[in-house]
């Protein structure tokens, strides 16, 4: 019997808990656990090991974005993914959460089969780059001056790591920063999917990312990309 899916839903506002419960748990999604803080958050999540935590940015005692700090800090066997809940135009923050392993984001009034779709998406290991607005959310804060950010040890020894990236690889990763699917670059480079897969895999391990949202913010961090450039819309 397989082990059903398990998430952590952490929002300050009960109703929106109460509702992405009952969608989740309609899908045969296992909530185990709810908070209003970010405190209760980093603590349900420590106490329940889910496999993907829906966490709103904006919380009592702590934000969502010290919160996603510290569980992907605890490092562990069991990371959770970490899926943003946002609202977009007042949430600047986010850019910062991606950055800090969140594995995309979600706006508040998403549909219910989005909801679902996004949830088992991040738990498979991909990572929400599909709708427009996380590309335009990156491309939006991405290289405004933020001290804490850009002189991230980590961030620069990635920056250094681009180096080692063949030509092939460091196209994928433009691409990918612009917010092709597998299959858009597929089509454009005339490869594989399987083939694109290993250039991504190659490019996540080279550059010691989690997946492919880190990938694009590192793509504009670095200025690989930058926020000046078209950015091509799914088909």
């Amino acid at each position: 019997m397989n082990t059903p899916l398990r998430v952590v839903i952490a929002d300050d506002q009960a109703l929106v808990r109460a509702g992405f419960r009952m969608i989740l748990s309609a899908d045969g999604i296992e909530v185990a656990a709810e908070a209003d803080t970010g405190t209760a958050a980093v603590q349900a999540v420590r106490r329940t090991l889910p496999d993907v935590v829906l966490m709103d940015i904006r919380m009592p005692e702590m934000d969502g974005l010290e919160a996603t700090r510290r569980i992907l800090a605890a490092g562990g066997e069991h990371l959770p993914r970490i899926i943003i809940l946002t609202t977009f135009d007042l949430d600047q923050y986010v850019y910062a959460a991606l950055g800090a392993g969140a594995s995309g984001f979600l706006l508040k009034d998403v549909t219910p089969e989005h909801l679902v779709s996004a949830v088992r998406t991040v738990q498979s290991g991909d990572a929400l780059l599909a709708p427009t607005i996380t590309r335009r959310l990156v491309s939006r804060f991405a290289r405004r001056e933020d001290p804490a950010r850009t002189t991230a040890p980590e961030w620069a020894a990635r920056h250094g790591a681009l180096g080692t990236l063949t030509a092939r690889e460091q196209e994928v990763l433009e691409l990918m920063a612009r917010g092709m699917s597998n299959a858009e670059l597929a089509a454009h480079l005339t490869l594989s999917e399987a083939t694109v897969k290993t250039h991504v895999a190659r490019i996540l391990a080279k550059l010691s990312l989690r997946d492919r949202v880190q990938a694009v913010v590192l793509a504009y961090e670095t200025g690989l990309v930058s926020p000046g450039h078209a950015v091509e819309e799914p088909r």
